[in-house]
């Protein structure tokens, strides 16, 4: 019978054991002595895909690193030394092969290097950490198909040591490897006490007939104005045998429709002769594509992708070997651009003004999976970013990130691992010409732009963070890179592709050719182009002060950072209880405020929420806080103000000042308190809405410098035929400031100031008020953007908001629930039922404008969950209307309140249901995915709330919702 030709991975059933507790040879496991399928100790369960820590951590045979000062109870390598973390690895695996069938055993990835065992024979698997292994076992399997696998993983070579002070890098001895560089520290995150020793991804067998298929590339180039359009691809191919392979050789383009219907668009063969054990590289004639859906970033359109398939059948043998792999159409193109001294980037021909965040990896630990990277990306694309930068001292990262960006429009900046701080501009100054072995680098770098060029999402490379590579790395990498003339900017507008395809090479011949290489992140129209240090700043800021001329002076901001503290929920799930108290408030001379943080927050890296002498404490403006709960709450409310101006104050300059910024960062690969939009157990921050708002593509914002109201249009369209309606709301419920702007337009890619918001220059104005602002078309008065603000008169504070808590506001929610499985969809329609003032023509009803967006949910199969309702009813029949596919299952729940207002900053959560529920459990079910949170509702306002989740089994969940005028209330 045989294997069946293709990949099969190996990631259940390892056992992992410290090598200096194994008195067994690799030979003598992998032939007469393996370990028990039971594991008896030094042998223990294993995490592969992982590390050894992660696997020690699974065990619990350590403390959870990331949990509260646990990770000071871990042995740092550099105290046990090497050995303490060099472990053996071992599984078993079944393959019998048939006749003429060969099979290779692969590694993704290793970190450091290795020493495979399979069967008693034993090969070495070279150093560095981002390579890919493959080995040719056909000869080496058992000829009883039950084969024994032990891999002894050697941690990398300079592992480095921690100085006391800590230090960007730790001692920056891991920079002499081609490794990870976050592992010895940073200000945001401690060591991790390993290195990351491990066989850190995916292991799989790769079966074949006589001819296997290697690294195929695949090129789009376009002309006539992306109406003609063609698709390169060029393969290796290796012929395992020892006769002649004469093969048939197919490329097949296809597009998926609904119900997992394929259209083959494209469907080519070509005959190629293969010599005994020759590998050759083969070309095929160019596929001609008129009109091909194009793959656009997150909000600029769909991400259209194809299917492209190639298989390879040999005479006498059948199919031999298969390849797939998803394809966008898309051209990436960039440039210094001169009025702002930015790079500015185009899809399509289409200028992009980039608002997205620097990313360093999923998890710490190198606990990765496709679930969890589908959440960080999506909640990437939740945001409306459209570019992730995967940092220097991180990772070059997994195929399933790029898969999910891919899918979710993200645009990535990849860079090589190279960083100021560790090669050659770190305190002290190490590591002046970077890692010690050049062509390991080189190696490395090589074979991820193989590993990784085929997706649409991928837009440049980078040499390095704050640094660029050794010289001769550096030349190297800019002639490995150089683009092929379809894809520099002027091809567009020069000689025909007919004039220019006799002279070139077909552009899948190149290593890639379809993305700039930039040779540092501070180079070449990042920061100020030269290298200096001009990234940045890191720390909270005066939100007006982002709008503001002199607030940076360059036009593309690689790295921008501020405050990123979480829910109370997380600070108690990931720290014990003397890690619950929260900052002193320490007064200075100069009237400023420190924040002094408890001794676990700061090992945390904890940025306050004051910088002295700049910025007075941001929480504090609300007023002392009293507890946990408290702090984080304010926190929240600084969170969502600080990074939606950051974005607006950005935006607020489009193509005038700027080209794009990128956030420092994202999210944190551990428990950090800084930096970050969502935490590492994946739950958002109000700044995550702060930037969902602040960077749609169509959005109506304040400048908060001017107080004048501006209409940012980042798309392809001009906006014509708008209006924006402006209102002002007080403590007490009245709206003493309305005004409608009509009869706007907005040129597309453009930023248009449109009136002053004078309301705080108005005869007598409140000290606190709320603002919202409402952008719709004035035809059907369908909103494009909603825009919520809280805010002082200048100089002023929000104090009076602490009162404003006592105020009851009435509410009515009424849900749908839909579930799949262990998939939920809940549709949340909550209006504020006080009373709205009656001589003003609000737009109460939000009939926002639904843009095309990714849906993970497949309605059409979706069962319509119908709780019994509570009472109340008046808004049943708008439900019904709004639901009438399904047109039954809603709930009706009211929050009572006597106040008229606003009902501010409310916070939806999901939790589990549980009778037997412990006090101070955290019932939070994580991820969740909300099209609002932190929003707030002026009286008589509706708001509709999507959420997506999924449930582990068993688990009923319900839903809670809090604001700053409500404790926590299950709605559902």
């Amino acid at each position: 019978m045989g294997e069946v030709i293709g990949k099969r991975v190996l990631d259940k059933g390892w056992l992992a054991a410290r090598s200096t507790e194994v008195e067994l040879t690799g030979n003598q496991l992998t032939t007469t002595n393996p370990p028990s399928s039971v594991p008896t100790s030094p042998w223990m369960e294993a995490v592969v895909p992982g590390t050894v820590l992660a696997t020690l951590v699974n065990k619990q045979l350590v403390p959870d690193p990331f949990y509260g000062l646990e990770n000071e109870a871990i042995f740092d390598i550099a105290d046990c030394g090497r050995e303490y973390y060099t472990f053996w690895f071992f599984t078993t695996f079944e393959c019998k092969l048939s006749n003429n069938q060969h099979v290779d055993l692969n590694f993704r990835a290793v970190n450091y290097s290795a020493e495979v065992y399979l069967n008693g024979y034993k090969e070495m698997l070279p150093k560095g950490m981002f390579r890919r292994h493959s080995i040719d076992v056909t000869d080496i399997l058992h000829p009883d198909g039950q084969n024994l696998l032990a891999v002894l993983v050697y941690p990398p070579d300079h592992p480095g040591s921690i100085p006391s002070k800590g230090g960007q890098g730790g001692d920056h001895e891991i920079g002499k490897d081609v490794a990870a560089q976050y592992v010895e520290g940073w200000d945001w995150i401690a060591p991790i006490r390993d290195r990351n020793t491990g066989i850190w991804d995916e292991v799989s067998l790769s079966v074949t007939g006589p001819v296997k298929i290697v690294d195929p590339h695949l090129v789009s180039s376009f002309f006539d104005n992306y109406e003609r359009v063609y698709l390169h691809a060029t393969v290796e191919l290796v012929n395992k045998s020892n006769s002649v392979a004469e093969c048939s050789l197919n490329i097949q383009v296809g597009t998926e429709l609904e119900g997992n219907v394929c259209l083959v668009e494209h469907l080519q063969t070509q005959h190629v002769s293969i010599p005994a054990g020759a590998q050759v590289q083969y070309t095929f004639p160019k596929l001609f594509f008129y009109k091909p859906n194009l793959w656009w970033p997150n909000g600029m359109g769909k991400q259209s992708l194809y299917n492209v398939e190639i298989t390879v059948d040999v005479n006498g043998f059948g199919e031999s070997d298969s390849w797939n792999h998803h394809f966008g159409f898309r051209k990436i193109e960039s440039h210094i651009d001169s009025a702002t001294g930015g790079r500015l980037f185009k899809v399509n021909g289409q200028p992009i003004f980039i608002r997205g965040g620097n990313w360093i990896l999923s998890d710490g630990l190198l606990r990765l999976s496709k679930k969890r990277y589908k959440t960080d990306i999506k909640f990437h694309a939740d945001m409306n970013f459209n570019m992730m930068r995967c940092w220097g001292g991180g990772l070059a990262e997994r195929p399933e990130f790029y898969h999910y960006c891919d899918i979710y429009g993200l645009l990535v900046w990849q860079e090589f691992w190279i960083t100021g701080d560790v090669d050659g501009r770190g305190d002290p100054v190490s590591n002046p010409d970077g890692p010690l072995d050049h062509d390991l680098f080189l190696f490395c770098a090589r074979d991820t732009v193989k590993l990784l060029r085929n997706h649409p999402s991928l837009a440049l490379w980078v040499g390095g963070n704050e640094q660029v590579p050794p010289t001769d790395i550096n030349s190297a990498l800019k002639t490995d890179l150089q683009l092929h003339p379809y894809f520099e900017s002027s091809i567009h507008h020069g000689p025909s592709e007919e004039e220019l395809s006799p002279v070139l090479m077909d552009p899948s011949q190149y290593l890639d050719g379809t993305r700039i290489y930039v040779q540092g992140s501070m180079w070449d129209g990042f920061a100020n182009g030269k290298g200096d240090f001009t990234d940045g700043p890191y720390e909270i800021q005066n939100p007006e002060d982002f709008f503001k001329d002199d607030y940076y002076q360059y036009g593309f901001n690689p790295e921008v950072g501020s405050v990123g503290m979480p829910v109370a929920a997380t600070i108690r799930a990931t720290m014990p209880p003397e890690g619950w108290q929260i900052p002193l408030f320490k007064k200075l001379p100069n009237g400023y405020v420190k924040e002094v943080p408890n001794p676990i927050w700061d090992y945390h890296k904890y940025i306050p929420y004051s910088k002295p002498g700049l910025v007075h404490d941001q929480i504090l403006l609300y007023g002392t806080p009293t507890d946990l709960d408290d702090f984080c709450l304010k926190a929240q409310l600084v969170n969502y103000i600080q990074y939606r101006a950051l974005l607006e104050g950005w935006t607020s300059r489009m193509w005038s000042k700027y080209t794009g910024v990128l956030i420092w960062k994202t999210q944190n690969p551990w428990t950090g308190l800084r930096g970050q939009f969502y935490d590492h157990l994946h739950d958002q921050t109000a700044g995550f809405y702060g930037c969902r708002s602040a960077a749609e593509p169509i959005h109506v914002q304040l400048n908060l410098a001017t107080y004048f109201i501006e209409i940012v249009n980042t798309t392809s369209e001009e906006l014509s035929d708008v209006a924006i309606e402006a209102s002002v709301w007080n403590l007490e419920g009245e709206c003493p400031y309305y005004k409608v702007f009509e009869k706007l337009n907005a040129p597309s890619k453009r930023t248009v100031s449109i009136s002053e918001m004078n309301y705080p220059k108005s005869k007598n104005p409140e000290p606190v008020y709320f603002l919202l602002l409402k952008l719709y078309k004035m035809s059907d008065d369908g909103i494009l953007s909603r825009n919520f603000y809280w805010l002082p008169l200048p100089g002023g504070d929000y104090k009076l908001l602490e009162q404003y808590r006592e105020k009851k506001i009435p509410l009515t929610i009424t849900s749908l629930t839909f579930i799949k499985g262990t998939s939920y969809e809940i549709r949340m329609h909550i209006q504020n039922t006080s009373k709205a003032p009656d001589s003003r023509s609000l737009l109460s009803s939000n009939n926002f404008i639904q843009e095309s967006r990714n849906q993970d949910f497949d309605m059409s199969s979706l069962e319509a969950h119908a709780p019994e309702r509570k009472k109340g009813n008046s808004l049943f029949q708008k439900m019904s209307q709004n639901f009438s596919r399904e047109g039954s299952g809603v709930k009706v729940t009211e929050i009572n309140g006597t106040g008229t207002g606003v009902a501010f900053f409310l916070h939806l959560s999901v939790h589990a249901s549980k009778k037997d529920h412990k006090d101070g459990e955290d019932t939070r079910i994580l991820p969740v995915h909300y099209s609002d949170n932190y929003f707030s509702l002026v009286p008589g306002e509706v708001m509709t709330i999507t959420i997506n989740f999924e449930v582990p089994p068993g688990i009923t969940p319900s839903i809670t919702l809090t604001g700053w005028n409500y404790s926590e209330s299950t709605v559902l």
